[in-house]
Formats: structure tokens, sequence, C-alpha cells
């Protein structure tokens, strides 16, 4: 079996850490903020065979008439309220006007919906059972449409 080396770019503010960036055979360092011409550019480097994802850590949601910024690794879980979303996170709850589907597909690939109501972060689960999902000393309901999914994720992390 051959394994296949991952092309990594960097995008931060520090520039400390680019020669150690490259130590690491990263394709290229971007230094924040990123003009879009050398965002090209650095994508361009990597093979065109290749798959290039782009995976974001955070998003911007409306609230309160403005928009505001909510990193991944700082949400709890996503609760759904009818015509609303409610998003737990590690400093406050916000509530948005958007749709869970709509979150869900905003959100990466380290989410998972366990119930038509609520989207979990899977690094925030302390426990679960058949039935529910512990986060943060609150157990979350995992619906019957959506168990098989959740148990047969659980088991692979």
């Amino acid at each position: 079996m051959q394994l296949k080396k991952s092309k990594i770019i960097f995008t931060t503010a520090y520039r400390d850490y680019a020669v150690d960036g490259f130590k690491l055979e990263a394709v290229d360092y971007l230094l924040k903020p990123i003009a879009y011409d050398r965002f090209l550019e650095a994508i361009k480097k990597v093979d065109s065979t290749d798959k290039v994802e782009i995976i974001s850590t955070f998003m911007f949601v409306r609230s309160d008439r403005k928009m505001v910024k909510v990193d991944f690794e700082h949400i709890f879980y996503v609760e759904s309220l009818s015509d609303y979303v409610k998003i737990i996170t590690t400093d406050n709850t916000i509530i948005t006007r958007e749709t869970i589907t709509n979150l869900e597909e905003k959100l990466n690939k380290n989410f998972i919906r366990i119930h038509r109501s609520y989207l979990v972060p899977l690094n925030k689960i302390t426990s679960y059972t058949n039935e529910f999902i512990e986060i943060n000393k609150k157990a979350l309901p995992i619906s019957r449409s959506y168990k098989e999914s959740v148990l047969q994720k659980l088991a692979q992390v």
C-alpha cells in the first residue's frame, strides 16, 4: 500500500514560523492578510492532479443586525429553534435566523448531525449512549433516524 503525501499551504499572521513550515515541506507559507492573487499562486504550486481541499475554521452569521464570527473550535453544539438557530459556544450563545441545514453545510466534517434539531462537534463529545450524547454536562438526544449513522461515525473516531 502506498501512502499519498499531503500537501500543505500554511496561512498565518506569524512570519516567525515560515522556516519551520518549509522544514515540514509545506508547499507555501502565506502571511495574513492574504492577497487573492498570492493565494492563487500558492494553489498553482500544488500539482493539478491533486485534490485541493480548503478547510475553514470559522464562519460568520448574522446576529443582532451584525455579522458575528464564530470559531468552529468554540462551538459546543448547534440547536434548531424553528426559524432560528442557537449556537452554543464556550463564550456565549448566538441566535441567528438560519436553518440548521445551511449551518451544517458551512461547518466542517468534524461536526455531526445527531437529531433534526442538533449538530455537535465530534471533539466536544464527552460520552454517549445509544440515546444521548453528552457535551459540557448537557445530554443531547440522538434521534432514531440519525442513530445508525451517528453510532457508526462515533465507532470510527
